[in-house]
C-alpha cells in the first residue's frame, strides 16, 4: 500500500477499536494507582498488547515497553504514555469513578495510556508495511510522571531509548476542544523544582518577643520577600515563579515556636537559568532571615527541565494531525512541569496537547478531582500517535543521505 493508504488503514483500525479503548480507559480510571505503584495498570497494558500479538518487556518496577515494525530499522520512533494517578479525591460523579479512595486520574494519564495501547495495536496490524519502509516504533508506558524528577529517568536508564531517533507524546488539555490538538515549537512547559525552607530559632512567649528569635515573623518574610527578591535578581525573561503551597509553624497563640517551614515550587521558562538558580536562592533566603537571628535550611529537589519541542517534531505532528482529522491549533507555553523533557534531552521529538473539552461544555482544570474528559479524545489521541510515528519515519527516509555504493 502507498503512504496515504497506510495512514488511512491506521485510522480505520483505531476507529474499529474505539469502543474497546474507551472501556479500557474507564477501567484505568476506576482503578488509579500512584507513582511507582502502577502494578495493575502495567499488567493490563502488557496483557492486552500480548493478546494482540505484540511482544512486550517489563520495565524494572512498573512500566512496559513494546516494539513493532522493522526488526532492523532505518529509523525508530518512540511513543510515550504515563500511567500514574494523583493523590486527589475524585469528585467527578462518573459511574466509573475511582474505586481507590483518595486517588484519581486527575491529569488524564488514563487517556494517554489507553490511546497508546490503541496506537500500538493499530501499528502492529500494519507491521509488514512498516518493515517495508524501514520504520520501527517503540511504545514506552512509563511509571511515575507525577513525582520529581520523574519516572522517565528510570525508563531511560532501563534502555527504553536505545536506538530511538525521535519521540512523541500527547497530554490532555481540558482548555482545548476535542478534535483539536495544541502545538508549539520550542518550549512547551517550564522547568519545575520543589523547594523547602526550614527555620530554627530560640522560641519563647509572645509577650517577650525581644528575648526570642521571632521565627513566625521571619517565616512570613521568607514567604513574601524571597519570591519578590528572586524576581529582581533574575532576568525577567526567565519567567521565574516561586509559589508556596504549605506554610507551618507553631500550635498555640501565645508561644513563638522554635521551628517552622514553608514548601512550594520554583518554575521557570529558561533552562539555562534553571541550572544555575540554586546558589542564588540560598543567598536570598539567608539574606532575608539574617536580621531576625534565625537559622535557615534550604532544600531544592531538582525536578524537570522544560519540554522543548523540536521543529521537525512539530512539523511531523502537524501533518499527522491533518491525516488524523484533528485540527492543529497554536498553544501557549505553560509553567507546568513534565518529565517528557528528559527524553528530549536524548533525541528529537515533541509533545502535543490533546483537546479533551466537549465543545460548548465546561472547562475543567488538571489536577482537580472534578476533571471530566470528552472520551472521543481517546481514539483521536491513538490515531495521532500512530500517525506521527509513520509520518516521522517517512520524513527521515526521504531526507536520509543516499547510501555510498562506491
Amino acid at each position: 500500500m502507498n503512504d496515504d493508504a497506510l495512514l488511512a488503514a491506521l485510522g480505520e483500525r483505531i476507529t474499529s477499536l474505539s469502543p474497546e479503548l474507551i472501556d479500557l480507559r474507564r477501567d484505568f480510571h476506576a482503578h488509579p494507582e500512584l507513582s511507582r505503584e502502577e502494578t495493575r495498570t502495567t499488567e493490563s497494558v502488557a496483557r492486552r498488547l500480548a493478546d494482540a500479538g505484540v511482544a512486550v518487556r517489563r520495565l524494572p518496577g512498573t512500566g512496559v515497553v513494546a516494539d513493532v515494525g522493522a526488526p532492523e530499522p532505518q529509523y525508530r520512533v518512540a511513543l510515550r504514555a504515563d500511567m500514574d494517578a494523583l493523590p486527589v479525591r475524585e469528585r467527578s460523579g462518573l459511574r466509573y469513578g475511582s474505586k481507590n479512595p483518595g486517588v484519581c486520574h486527575a491529569c488524564g494519564h488514563d487517556v494517554h495510556t489507553a490511546a497508546l495501547v490503541g496506537a500500538v495495536i493499530a501499528l502492529h496490524a500494519v507491521e509488514e508495511s512498516l518493515a517495508e519502509r524501514g520504520i520501527a516504533v517503540r511504545a514506552i508506558f512509563q511509571a511515575a510522571e507525577e513525582v520529581m524528577p520523574g519516572g522517565a529517568i528510570d525508563a531511560i536508564a532501563a534502555g527504553a531509548l536505545e536506538d530511538v531517533d525521535s519521540i512523541f507524546a500527547v497530554h490532555c488539555d481540558p482548555s482545548i476542544d476535542v478534535g483539536e490538538v495544541g502545538l508549539r515549537e520550542g518550549a512547551l512547559t517550564a522547568a519545575a523544582d520543589q523547594i523547602a525552607v526550614t527555620l530554627h530559632g530560640r522560641g519563647g512567649h509572645t509577650s517577650r518577643p525581644q528575648l526570642t528569635e521571632d521565627l513566625v515573623y521571619a517565616l512570613a518574610k521568607v514567604v513574601t520577600d524571597v519570591p519578590a527578591v528572586l524576581g529582581r535578581r533574575l532576568d525577567p525573561r526567565t519567567g521565574a515563579a516561586l509559589v508556596w503551597g504549605m506554610v507551618g509553624a507553631g500550635r498555640v497563640a501565645n508561644v513563638i515556636p522554635s521551628t517552622g517551614e514553608c514548601r512550594g515550587t520554583l518554575r521557570m521558562l529558561d533552562a539555562e537559568s534553571w541550572l544555575t538558580v540554586g546558589p542564588l536562592l540560598e543567598e536570598i533566603v539567608h539574606g532575608v532571615v539574617q536580621p531576625y537571628g534565625v537559622q535557615a535550611k534550604v532544600e531544592r529537589l531538582k525536578g524537570v527541565p522544560p519540554v522543548v519541542n523540536t521543529g521537525d517534531g512539530i512539523s511531523a505532528l502537524r501533518r499527522a494531525a491533518l491525516a488524523s482529522r484533528v485540527a492543529p491549533v497554536q498553544t501557549a507555553q505553560s509553567l507546568g512541569g513534565e518529565d517528557f523533557s528528559w527524553y528530549l534531552a536524548h533525541c528529537t521529538g515533541a509533545m502535543a496537547r490533546l483537546g479533551t473539552r466537549t465543545p460548548g461544555g465546561p472547562t475543567y482544570d488538571l489536577h482537580q478531582g472534578d476533571l471530566v474528559v470528552d472520551e472521543r479524545s481517546v481514539a483521536l489521541g491513538a490515531r495521532l500517535l500512530a500517525s506521527v510515528a509513520v509520518v516521522r519515519g517517512l520524513d527521515a527516509r526521504r531526507t536520509a543521505p543516499p547510501e555510498d555504493t562506491a
